[in-house]
């Protein structure tokens, strides 16, 4: 019997299936890792999983020019599940990390498990927790789970309407997936009808309906656990920084920069998130036939040391997981093994103890339109250890020139014994690189 903290869920499962046992008859010794992605979240996914000695070969797709130094890459359709079994069967992957949340809202779990080949992440059900903003507010309506109020809307008409009579600030919020760039705080009723219009003429994607939520006012916060769909572990905290400019100022992007610890995610507030959110929407996936198993980071909103979820995220963070991966001191295929396996309760996950930060490295231009195609020199001067990395988001290597070909390119990371040190470090390296870049955090 497995039994879970208060709150929770009380489970019997077959002792064979769910027992640490299993976790050691299952192959994860010398096996062949395929790394699904192309950005920074994904070289750090790569590091940490170069550095694991569980690991024979060790593939990405597409990769990066940074993930080739660790990787073999490959470009392959990460739409085409076809191809992409297709080329798990011939490299005899053993075991497929899913970075972005694309794949895994368009079902990639459910492919590879009915094909016996382990995946790590939610099914295409579960997914829906980023994949829909409307069906995680519904979830915690109906599982009084804290967060904001909100409405739904199909066509800008009612949306205008309604924003007529709201308060402002207010937020607007794409209701799909935007690459963390379709959420808007309007000032006023003129922002948040742009906002509203922006969505419904498919700025974010087409056939996306918008969702309005009241504004929370206090500090954000992100919170990783790792599930196997029963238990949990808690991960770290960490805090991003969205908005393009210094000083929180201007739109918002993928995520400029990182650091972790974040210091308002205190004991208690972890106890009230644990008790509050966590338990109660694993226990909901549970209960609807989908287990959650995977990486589930809840983005909070803190205000005296009392939390509402504001979104969950299905994944790894980018840039969060930058910081956690030169964070883990564990072997991250074993940790990702026993959410497979459903033995997380098991797990013992150990941390560096230091704090560690990341500052973001963007094309000139970003987030709107950016230069492409710009030659970063300088990175053979950066000296990378295990308390310093570079990780590569859009970089491709062209004539023996390494060229930026994306929005954020570049994520310089370090750890040390405190945030302004490592901070301090990063942006001495950042000296070093020359050409391509906005530096901000």
């Amino acid at each position: 019997m497995i039994k879970l903290n208060s709150n929770f869920i009380k489970i019997n499962f077959d002792n064979d299936l769910f027992s640490s046992n299993n976790l050691l008859n299952s192959k994860i010794n010398n096996s062949n890792i395929l790394v699904i992605g192309g950005g920074a979240r994904e070289h750090a996914i790569c590091y940490a999983v170069h550095q694991s000695s569980k690991l024979s070969k060790l593939y990405a797709i597409p990769g990066n020019y940074g993930i080739s130094q660790l990787a073999e890459c490959h470009i392959v359709d990460t739409n085409d599940f076809d191809e992409l079994f297709s080329f798990a069967i011939k490299k005899a992957i053993d075991l497929i990390i899913v970075g972005p949340e694309v794949p895994l809202v368009n079902g990639i779990v459910d492919f590879f498990t009915s094909r016996k080949i382990k995946i790590f992440g939610p099914d295409q059900f579960a997914a829906q927790l980023e994949g829909s903003k409307s069906f995680m507010k519904d979830l915690c309506n109906e599982h009084r789970i804290p967060t904001a109020q909100y409405e739904k809307f199909q066509n800008s008409d009612d949306a205008i309407k309604y924003l007529e009579t709201q308060s402002y600030p207010i937020v607007i919020k794409a209701d799909g997936l935007a690459a963390g760039k379709g959420v808007t705080i309007a000032e006023d009723f003129k922002t948040a009808s742009i906002a509203v219009q922006d969505i419904f003429n498919a700025k974010f994607g087409a056939n996306m309906d918008v969702v309005i939520e009241e504004f929370m006012y206090g500090e954000e916060a992100s919170y990783f656990i790792c599930s196997d769909g029963k238990n949990f572990i808690s991960l770290i905290s960490a805090q991003d920084h969205k908005r393009i400019g210094e000083n929180d100022t201007g739109p918002n992007t993928g995520g400029m920069g990182a650091y972790s610890p974040a210091p308002v995610f205190t004991e208690k507030v972890k106890k009230q998130v644990d008790a509050e959110i966590i338990k109660p929407t694993l226990k909901a996936m549970f209960d609807k036939g989908h287990p959650f198993k995977g990486i589930l980071y809840a983005g909070l909103m803190i205000e005296n040391e009392k939390a509402k979820l504001v979104e969950y995220n299905i994944r790894f963070g980018d840039p969060e997981c930058q910081v956690l991966m030169m964070s883990l001191k564990s072997d991250l295929i074993d940790l990702i093994m026993y959410s497979i396996n459903g033995s997380i309760n098991d797990y013992d996950c150990d941390w560096y103890d230091e704090d560690c930060a990341t500052v973001v490295l963007a094309s000139k231009g970003y987030p709107g339109e950016f230069i492409k195609d710009t030659e970063i020199k300088g990175l053979e001067n950066i000296k990378t250890s295990q308390s310093l990395q570079v990780f590569h988001a859009a970089t491709v290597e062209s004539d023996e020139k390494i060229l930026a070909n994306g929005g954020r390119v570049l994520s310089i990371t370090a750890k040390d014994k405190s945030l302004r040190s490592a901070l301090s470090t990063i942006y001495n390296e950042v000296k070093k690189i020359d050409s391509f870049t906005a530096v901000l955090m």
